[in-house]
């Protein structure tokens, strides 16, 4: 198998660029999803406690028996938990149902710029737990310049991680641009669009970005499929991405991205697709009114 491709966080913790996500993935259906990616080599699998699935994420990879150092597990604190009494409560109880002694990155999954001292509190949390050994490295998930210049100027770690949405039809370009002066990696969500396929729109420009004359060029070139040519779009500029699927031959599709690169100007052209268009929520008016699903930490 060709080797995959790692990328370096600012704290010197080294991961793999491509991992395995499991956001709306059924818990039925989870463990089987992540024993079969890190049967295909996967070595970072993505979850969240609001996803209802971090136990079946944690029996997957006691199933798959692999040595506990060879994966990367990452999950997040929902925004219901952020307030200062219950942060550290949302987090031992990811700990509590993905079974395991520490998570290697941890992240807050929303600001909620309404009640940002509650953003704050849930960070310094997670400094805490770095501190502490329980993780390895921390950082956000759908944060803006503004939301991270608020943070870093009331705390004391840059974010090692900001976990958003990128895509060819969402480029995100001002976001990526503040994590690369901060020194953050960008970590694409639905990655190959797939937010503008569950939930489609009207507007122009949210279709099946699979479909695109660019992509699917582009595919016939190498001989991939067009989500492959995404999937290396992203590694080839830089990015972790985390493709999900509950398919086998899909799973190990999507892992199949190593034994090629796109040239600088086929990447422009796939930059160009962007519409500007963001398929998931707007991050600034989330926050527990407005959303108030809740985390079962008992």
């Amino acid at each position: 198998m060709t080797a995959q491709t790692t990328v370096t966080l600012n704290n010197g913790l080294e991961i793999p660029a491509l991992g395995f996500g499991v956001f709306q993935t059924p818990p039925e259906e989870t463990i089987s999803s992540v024993t079969t990616a890190l049967e295909d080599g996967y070595r970072l699998i993505d979850t969240a406690a609001s996803y209802g699935n971090e136990r079946e994420v944690g029996e997957g990879f006691r199933q798959s028996g692999l040595d506990r150092s060879e994966i990367v597990v990452e999950s997040k604190l929902w925004i219901s938990d952020y307030q200062a009494d219950k942060a550290e409560v949302g987090f031992e109880a990811s700990l509590r149902r993905l079974g395991l002694d520490y998570v290697d990155l941890y992240l807050l999954h929303q600001p909620t710029p309404v009640d940002f001292d509650d953003t704050i509190a849930a960070y310094q949390m997670l400094e805490q737990k770095l501190a502490e050994g329980k993780v390895r490295a921390i950082g956000v998930s759908n944060f803006s310049p503004d939301h991270l210049t608020r943070l870093i100027e009331k705390t004391s770690i840059v974010p090692a991680i900001n976990q958003v949405e990128v895509h060819p039809y969402f480029t995100n370009a001002t976001v990526q641009h503040a994590d690369a002066t901060l020194g953050i990696l960008t970590q694409a969500w639905s990655p190959i669009g797939g937010i503008h396929r569950y939930r489609p729109s009207d507007v122009p420009g949210s279709g099946n970005v699979l479909e695109h004359q660019v992509i699917t060029e582009l595919a016939a070139k190498y001989g991939k499929t067009p989500a492959q040519i995404v999937l290396r779009w992203h590694l080839d500029e830089g990015r972790s991405a985390l493709p999900k699927s509950t398919k086998a031959a899909r799973i190990a599709e999507n892992f199949a991205v190593f034994d090629f690169s796109l040239a600088p100007a086929e990447l422009a052209a796939i930059d160009a697709l962007d519409t500007g268009l963001r398929g998931g929520p707007d991050p600034e008016l989330l926050n527990t009114r407005s959303f108030p699903k809740a985390v079962d930490n008992s």
